[in-house]
């Protein structure tokens, strides 16, 4: 018997109603590894579930080509309830902010085993090209966010 592919991306009615706000929700399963001495996921893991949940966005865009690159510039995260293994964490991820080279995000981190929301934050990146220079978005790129979103950025 062949075991149904993992999909790490749900969108449209495949999102809890909580997350319906979000274009793309990010599947992130909790690892024992991630906890931490008080026995819940350590603050560090979420920081690198929200990196995981961006590249998830980005790549539904299609964004890494060429040599277009993002740094992220600042990032941060509320924790609203602990979490514990096992778990997986659905984790909403949304564009809320076009600037000239920026780019501000929100993710809100839903768990599965609480049916609840359990954290939340932003980031900010910044696009850049392969040697670290800021650049600006492109009128496509504006355009392509500003559609999968369904807000106008301008």
């Amino acid at each position: 018997m062949t075991q149904p592919a993992f999909k790490n991306t749900l969108t449209g009615d495949d999102r809890p109603t909580a997350l319906v706000n979000y274009p793309i929700v990010h599947v992130q399963p909790v690892m024992w590894g991630e906890m931490d001495a008080f026995n819940h996921v350590n603050n560090v893991a979420y920081y690198r579930y929200a990196e995981s949940a961006r590249i998830s966005y980005m790549h539904s865009l299609a964004m890494f080509k060429d040599e277009t690159l993002t740094i992220l510039a600042g990032s941060s995260c509320n924790y609203l309830r602990p979490v514990h293994y096992p778990d997986t964490l659905l984790i909403g991820v949304k564009c809320t902010k076009i600037g000239n080279t920026s780019l501000s995000m929100a993710y809100e981190y839903y768990s599965t085993a609480q049916n609840a929301i359990v954290a939340n934050g932003t980031a900010t990146i910044v696009r850049t090209d392969k040697d670290g220079n800021k650049q600006a978005w492109t009128a496509n790129e504006r355009k392509l966010i500003s559609d999968f979103e369904g807000v106008d950025f301008s």
